[in-house]
């Protein structure tokens, strides 16, 4: 079994409210190629201490724009990679109810059509834990502290940050 650390959700959280409205010139910005909210979230991650994991095609990671994990920048990719059923080194999650969401997790949302579309990332929660308690940060639609509520959403799935598995 390998070690589980444990995952800085603030350290994530503070990383959101800085480049929310802006761009780290470290990463790429993808908004003009299919969206950028799933590079930002997994910059947040990374920022509360996830480890990289660079294995190929199913790993998490990112070197620059054309050395990166489907899951660094890919919606259903990052969902993959974090709901994983084999124990591997980076940022872990279970899929949780909307009650369980807290600050440093994420949301996936679907607009359209049968696959997820949208990931931003939760900044702020209070209860009773309805969209319009959750508030969140992203790029690609760039928001800070916006209410989930303001998203016209068809469906949406919860990630709980478990934690970060390292070697």
């Amino acid at each position: 079994m390998k070690h589980m650390a444990k995952y800085n959700a603030g350290a994530a959280v503070e990383y959101a409210h800085k480049w929310a409205h802006s761009r780290n010139p470290a990463y790429y910005d993808f908004e003009n190629i299919g969206g950028d909210c799933t590079n930002f979230v997994s910059q947040c991650l990374y920022a509360g201490g996830a480890v990289m994991n660079f294995t190929k095609d199913f790993g998490w990671y990112y070197i620059n724009a054309n050395s990166k994990a489907p899951a660094w920048t890919g919606v259903s990719y990052l969902y993959n990679f974090l709901t994983r059923s084999t124990e591997s080194q980076g940022p872990a999650a279970h899929e949780c109810p909307l009650s369980e969401v807290r600050p440093g997790d994420i949301i996936q949302l679907l607009f359209t059509g049968s696959s997820f579309q949208h990931t931003p990332f939760v900044v702020a929660v209070s209860a009773p834990h309805r969209p319009q308690d959750i508030l969140i940060a992203a790029h690609s639609y760039d928001a800070d502290y916006r209410p989930l509520s303001l998203f016209d959403y068809k469906k949406m799935r919860c990630l709980h940050i478990d934690g970060i598995i390292t070697s």
